[in-house]
């Protein structure tokens, strides 16, 4: 059953909406009825809606709820994706409008680097290569061009990567590709100044829906409000308390810059929250309280009150996560839990490694949410390069990444020209070096090093014929030297054996989907693989940072390394950026739907030394009246303990039995 508030932004259609969510109160639930109350009420076609989100995850939640919603025809054409996806659609229909072909490539953000380190001074470090990255990307964000970016360069250091950002653009062109920032940029661009194609793209989105509108950075709130146009057909869903993505270029002024654009702006708010007990919300709207807001909303609950907030003091990091190791070990004894009910919350990756040893000592399945997944190691990606390419002879972006896997002394310089020659032909860019005119352009080793690269595809093509992929996979290892290449890149013996290993669970992954009955062909098997989800944590406790734990809920919540310096983080209270942080923990708080505690060790070891800490301020800011601070009610804790304790020791009994 819908509340008066939701009610009111569903039905809400003659002009721009912006719907204040808060923590749990049902946002995903109002977009998805909206959809069907545009089509069922409103009579618009699904065709002329689309509703735009954060991630690829969110948009297929999104887009079953709304299928449950609209049956059959009713749905036909509605448009449910991230940004970036709007934007590749937006290119693959108008590629010709921004001088590209069909067919181009999307670079992922490791091939972009490796771009944009051959234009770089030779020698640079991989801290400047990210931090020159981070300029060009920050700029094309912010909707950029080269140009602009020039104009706009504050220092040395911005002036240099807009020289490094217009270079990097027109090796792009050459290689018939576009980079992840582009697929805002370039369609912001031609949309902002092709009034024609403007107005084509308006009649065909009649109807915007923005989730996590508050994490929108200038150039896609600019595509929106191109889209969207002067008559404002939009509903946008944010949350201005749970904006933590600054660093990535996310503007929680655009909710501000809404207002100014559309005078006639309407503000629902959703206040009442579905998850968390009375207290937790209590605590977290207390906290949050200390943030300046635009729009002031309090979260309110019909829940139950729930138990104080749990402040935990620990020796160190190590009696930190051995407390907390046993306390799930109680409490899912005690409640009958599952330990997917169970999350441990924390600032920084670094702060699992003490955790994952007790839970392991403990015998408690866990899952470590924000390591490198699987597909994303670069032996994995170079491997699965080279069957796209082997597949797909017209895939650039997988020719690119493996011309030079392992190293073939095929300079920037040859593959822009290269570039430039299968854009005049207008073929792939390994269908151009089939070419002996071609290769007569280039220098003598190179032309002859990329003439064997193509004979090599095109045996390797051969071989794809006749050899299951998993079969297919072993022989291009053998083929390609890549054991060689991986030894002259990795010096420890370990760390190479890791790599090689990762190749060999990819054939195994292969073999098993021979064996479960999946299309033989390898484009079949490589759209399976890409589309399997192996990051699935089933039964095991969650360890994540908090900005990974954004639109999750757990019936028990740990955070832990709440000490100054930790979390606040120190570079946050040195640049004053104590806002954001704040917002982190209120978005840590409001995960917890039943109890919540919070962690911090009174010293640490840091570079060597031993260093103590002193509690977050972020503790100091929190109701005491909802707090239970351990080691202030010694009567209290020492029943607590002894409850703990008889949990731990029942565990550990057991484990000797087995």
């Amino acid at each position: 059953m819908l509340n008066p508030q939701q009610r009111t932004a569903i039905e809400y259609c003659d002009g721009p909406l912006l719907v204040l969510a808060g923590a749990g109160s049902g946002k995903t639930r109002v977009i998805t009825e909206k959809i069907a109350h545009l089509v069922k009420r409103k009579h618009l076609s699904a065709s002329k809606i689309a509703a735009i989100t954060f991630t690829n995850k969110a948009a297929r939640e999104m887009r079953e709820r709304v299928g449950k919603l609209l049956k059959g025809a009713d749905a036909e054409g509605l448009t449910v994706c991230t940004f970036h996806a709007l934007g590749l659609r937006f290119l693959q229909t108008e590629h010709t409008h921004a001088g590209l072909r069909r067919g181009f490539s999307v670079l992922d953000a490791d091939d972009s680097q490796g771009l944009i380190k051959d234009l770089a001074p030779k020698g640079i470090k991989n801290d400047a290569l990210w931090a020159l990255q981070n300029l060009i990307s920050r700029a094309k964000n912010d909707g950029l061009t080269p140009e602009q970016a020039a104009e706009r360069s504050q220092g040395a250091r911005e002036a240099e990567a807009a020289e490094i950002y217009a270079d990097y653009q027109k090796r792009l062109a050459a290689f018939n590709a576009v980079d992840f920032d582009d697929l805002i940029r370039l369609p912001l661009q031609l949309l902002e100044t092709n009034e024609q194609l403007r107005a084509v793209w308006q009649e065909r989105i009649r109807y915007l829906l923005l989730d996590e509108y508050q994490d929108t950075n200038t150039a896609q709130y600019r595509l929106v409000r191109a889209l969207a146009g002067e008559r404002g057909m939009f509903t946008a869903v944010g949350d201005d308390d749970q904006s933590i993505y600054a660093w990535r270029g996310a503007n929680p002024e655009n909710l501000a810059e809404l207002s100014r654009d559309y005078p006639k702006l309407k503000v629902v708010k959703l206040e009442q929250n579905y998850r968390c007990g009375r207290r937790i919300l209590r605590v977290a709207n207390t906290l949050i309280a200390n943030n300046s807001h635009l729009f002031e909303k309090k979260l309110w609950s019909e829940s139950s009150e729930g138990p104080p907030i749990r402040i935990l003091e620990c020796r160190d990091d190590e009696h930190e996560s051995e407390r907390i190791a046993a306390e799930i070990l109680h409490l899912a004894e005690k409640h009958k839990a599952r330990w997917h009910d169970f999350a441990i919350l924390y600032r920084g990756n670094h702060q699992s490694r003490p955790l994952e040893k007790a839970l392991r000592i403990a015998r408690v399945p866990y899952h470590l949410t924000g390591g490198t997944a699987f597909l994303e190691r670069a032996e994995v990606k170079d491997l699965l390069a080279y069957l796209r390419l082997i597949n797909n002879p017209d895939d650039d972006a997988a020719f690119l990444r493996i011309v030079n896997v392992p190293r073939r002394e095929i300079g920037a310089t040859s593959l822009e020209k290269l570039g430039q020659s299968a854009g005049a032909r207008h073929q792939s860019m390994l269908r151009a070096a089939q070419h002996d005119t071609v290769l007569a352009s280039l220098s003598a080793r190179p032309a002859s090093a990329l003439a064997g690269f193509v004979q090599l595809i095109g045996e390797l093509g051969q071989h794809a014929q006749r050899l299951p992929a998993a079969e297919l996979v072993d022989t291009l290892i053998t083929r390609i030297g890549y054991a060689d290449h991986i030894a002259a890149q990795v010096s420890e013996a370990g760390a190479r054996a890791r790599r090689m290993e990762n190749l060999k669970e990819l054939a195994d992954w292969f073999r098993a989907m021979q064996k479960e009955g999946a299309a033989g062909d390898l484009a079949a098997q490589l759209a399976l693989l890409a589309h399997n989800d192996r990051d699935d944590p089933g039964n095991a406790v969650r360890l994540m940072t908090l900005h990974s734990a954004k639109g999750l809920e757990f019936r028990f919540v740990f955070i832990i390394g709440v000490e100054e310096g930790t979390f606040p983080h120190e570079a946050s209270i040195e640049e004053g950026r104590l806002d954001e942080e704040r917002r982190l923990m209120y978005v840590g708080i409001t995960r917890a739907k039943e109890q919540l505690a919070l962690s911090y060790a009174r010293r640490k070891r840091r570079f060597g030394e031993i260093i103590a800490n002193d509690p977050s301020r972020f503790l100091a800011e929190l109701p005491e009246a909802d707090l239970h601070w351990s080691g202030r009610d010694v009567e209290q804790d020492e029943a607590q303990r002894k409850e703990v304790a008889s949990s731990s020791l029942a565990k550990l009994a057991a484990l000797f039995e087995e």
